[in-house]
């Protein structure tokens, strides 16, 4: 059981290279054989501890050769460089999906999927997020910009919108879905458009999921 007490809340933005609705979120294999994601979450509030994590921001970066439950995925995580030593100790323990409860969360979850972590960057992260309009944005200059917008009708141009439910998911409860487009540089490189995006409040405590 974890020893310490966390919990935060704030905007998610995911996007990956599958095609829209991503297989892995209904247990299918990935569209291109591989997984190729980008994320970002801005914590609105939370604490770990005594440590308050409200502000902090990062962006990660992954890739796994196959599916995700394959393994030999390698990670890369940026974290704002605003946030503080004691902030920076604490999300990297979350992350890592340590003092969760097993299984609970993504974090925990993909933990076990990664053979290499490469070296953390401290960098300023720009941050936008519009849920309603499925429009959100983050980017770290020169390493890696992420966007995403509703998904359009190919015939009509107009606007879909879909919302996800999983009431057992270990990353969220509910999500938006969007089309997403990413591009990133360093040890995780990344290139697509018009792929599967989400969009969420994630909400997150050892034992899972709130939101």
């Amino acid at each position: 059981m974890p020893n310490v007490d966390w919990w935060f809340k704030g905007p998610s933005i995911q996007t990956c290279n599958c095609d829209w609705g991503c297989p892995c979120q209904f247990n299918a294999l990935p569209t291109h054989g591989d997984c190729r994601a980008v994320t970002a979450v801005k914590v609105d509030e939370g604490h770990f501890g005594d440590v308050d994590l409200a502000g902090a921001k990062w962006v990660g970066m992954f890739a796994w050769p196959k599916a995700i439950h394959e393994g030999n995925g390698e990670a890369f995580l940026i974290m704002d460089s605003g946030t503080s030593d004691a902030q920076r100790e604490a999300l990297f323990t979350i992350l890592k999906g340590e003092e969760t409860e097993p299984g609970a969360t993504i974090f925990n979850v993909l933990a076990a999927t990664f053979t290499e972590f490469h070296p953390p960057q401290f960098l300023p992260i720009e941050f936008d997020f519009d849920l309603e309009r499925r429009h959100a944005r983050v980017m770290v200059d020169g390493l890696v910009e992420a966007s995403t917008e509703p998904i359009k009708n190919p015939i009509t141009g107009e606007e879909h919108y879909a919302t996800v439910r999983l009431p057992h998911g270990f990353e969220y409860l509910e999500a938006e879905y969007a089309s997403g487009n990413a591009r990133a540089t360093g040890p995780i490189p990344q290139d697509w458009s018009q792929a599967h995006a989400h969009l969420n409040i994630m909400e997150l405590t050892p034992s899972g999921p709130k939101m």
